[in-house]
């Protein structure tokens, strides 16, 4: 079997985030278990147009470019074309292989007010946000994911919202992300409280940065930073002196440790976004039984594993979580919970029983019908 994974990113050479950082792990994991596994992203600083990552051949087209993945996808002439994630590479995957299977995991689908969001609050500025939104949610895209064989999400409350979003006929299913489960973490004696994000104007930091003095008892720590260096900067120059706050700007978990100990240490995760869909902080942190204070509870995260802030009363929340030690019951169940549905060996399973049904089903109707009315024009 050979699987091809179409992204934005793939968590390395400069550009590191959700998207990228599990389809690096699903590649990864799909490598050891005997899969020739490709990936197609947009090239970053200092990728060349093939490199090897963890047992993953990833091939790159330059952004201006998106049409060589025409080419990229006919030379990988994969069998399963897995977008993890809708972009306009799934379009061109369709059109250049219409025979092969094509299936998407929806792990940030955004209708209109979600966008709108990005626009008052962009990571950079609107033009991203736009050049974003043609290459993630545009016309060429949304009659891609119609015409796709398969649709996935990484959370159940997405299911609606996709099928909402796109009128889809067929099944729209959960796929769990895969998440190693670490051994049993030992927290810190001291309360330890982290945020595990990129510091844009969206993901609000300064909301569990104003924290960190209403709780001088508490040792805080901050994982990430902004993809706006101004932005960055004023952040460290207002917070960087308060002497229980800890930042320590972008962590590469597939590199360092740092990750994984903070996660371990920490009795909180802080999520302050205006909005997510089922972000990995989630999971990674309930991997490694810490507590959730969150302003957004996708599939009730928040309020079964911690304290929902939906007010964005973080402060009380945290007093809560803390009063009588209740984060470790959040923990606790957070813990369980990823062991029995995201673990790593239980996830992948499900990822290669999806493939394999999909080898087993003819191709979508509405791609066959396109494929012959293109031949007969030709």
């Amino acid at each position: 079997m050979r699987v091809c994974l179409i992204c934005t990113e793939i968590f390395a050479w400069g550009k590191y985030g959700g998207f990228g950082r599990a389809t690096r792990l699903i590649g990864r994991e799909l490598a050891k278990r005997g899969i020739e596994v490709f990936a197609v992203v947009p090239r970053r600083q200092d990728q060349q147009a093939v490199e090897n990552l963890d047992g993953i051949t990833v091939m790159s087209f330059l952004p201006a470019q998106p049409q060589a993945m025409l080419q990229i996808f006919r030379e990988i002439d994969a069998d399963i074309h897995h977008s993890c994630e809708a972009s306009l590479g799934t379009w061109f995957a369709q059109r250049a292989m219409p025979h092969k299977k094509h299936m998407i995991t929806f792990r940030d689908p955004r209708d209109w007010r979600d966008w709108g969001m990005e626009l008052a609050r962009p990571s950079l500025n609107y033009l991203q946000v736009i050049g974003n939104w043609f290459f993630e949610s545009g016309p060429l895209v949304a009659s891609a994911i119609r015409r796709a064989d398969a649709h996935y999400t990484i959370g159940e409350y997405l299911v609606a919202k996709v099928q909402g979003m796109y009128g889809l006929e067929g099944p729209v299913a959960f796929l769990p992300t895969p998440v190693p489960i670490p051994p049993e973490p030992v927290k810190a004696e001291t309360p330890t409280v982290c945020y595990l994000a990129r510091m844009d104007r969206r993901k609000r930091p300064e909301l569990f940065l104003d924290l960190v003095a209403k709780f001088p008892e508490v040792r805080f720590l901050a994982l990430g930073k902004s993809r706006d260096k101004r932005y960055d900067q004023s952040l460290k120059e207002c917070y960087g002196s308060l002497p229980n706050l800890t930042m320590h700007g972008f962590v590469d978990q597939f590199s360092s440790d740092l990750h994984s100990r903070s996660l371990a240490e920490s009795w909180v995760m802080v999520n302050t976004a205006t909005r997510e869909a089922l972000p990995n902080a989630f999971i990674e942190s309930c991997s490694h039984g810490c507590a959730l204070l969150s302003a957004v509870d996708p599939d009730g995260f928040a309020t079964r594993f911690g304290y929902a802030a939906t007010d964005d009363d973080f402060e009380r929340g945290l007093r809560w979580l803390l009063a009588e030690d209740r984060w470790r019951a959040g923990g606790a169940a957070a813990r369980q919970y990823m062991e029995d549905v995201f673990a790593v060996d239980r996830a992948m399973d499900l990822h290669l029983q999806v493939y394999r049904r999909l080898l087993d089903q003819p191709v979508a109707r509405a791609r066959r019908a396109s494929a012959r009315a293109a031949a007969t024009a030709g």
